[in-house]
């Protein structure tokens, strides 16, 4: 398993997946310390909430935009996730007023599985390298071709993986590291 994986390379994600960003590992974040997910009340986009040493920053998860930025955000109402027990963050922008849970650096998990038998999986066959795995296939030990029922979609071979995971409507693959946020949508824009 080990040799399969490790020859496996990184390629795109099948239809309905699309990669948002163009950049090749993602939108560059630095100081990246979590993400979470809302949704935007008037269009129904999944939104990514990320929390990095240098604020928090939300993005339409279709599109790809920056939706709202706060670069100090009030250290009283928990700035950093692990300053409440839930994991949460204050909203911003649309989702101001509500609360965000976060996955990342100090905790908390995202969605791996989705409608339609999508699975994510992060391994290290070549540890401290962790890839990103995508499958059709309910995951390992994926007894099919790479490209076939399972992808591996991404490497963090340069920083440290922070989070990975589904939103929790299905519709978008999040991959955060220490320095990048990758994104892939199944919802047409």
């Amino acid at each position: 398993m080990r040799d399969r994986l490790l020859a496996a390379p990184v390629v795109s994600p099948p239809e309905p997946w699309r990669r948002v960003c163009d950049h090749a590992y993602g939108r560059p974040v630095g100081g990246l310390l979590g993400i979470g997910f809302a949704t935007h009340p008037d269009s129904g986009h999944d939104l990514v909430m990320v929390v990095s040493h240098g604020g928090h920053g939300l993005f339409d998860a279709v599109t790809g935009e920056m939706v709202a930025r706060d670069h100090d955000p009030d250290e009283e109402d928990a700035a950093v996730p692990d300053a409440v027990a839930d994991l949460s963050c204050p909203g911003l922008g649309p989702v101001a007023g509500s609360r965000v849970r976060i996955a990342g650096l100090f905790g908390g998990g995202l969605h791996t599985t989705t409608g339609g038998g999508w699975t994510l999986e992060v391994v290290a066959p070549a540890w401290p390298h962790e890839r990103v795995l995508l499958s059709r296939d309910g995951g390992l030990p994926h007894a099919g071709p790479h490209g076939g029922q399972w992808w591996h979609i991404y490497h963090a071979h340069y920083s440290e993986l922070r989070a990975v995971g589904f939103s929790p409507s299905g519709e978008t693959v999040a991959v955060a590291t220490s320095s990048d946020l990758a994104l892939w949508t199944r919802r047409a824009e």
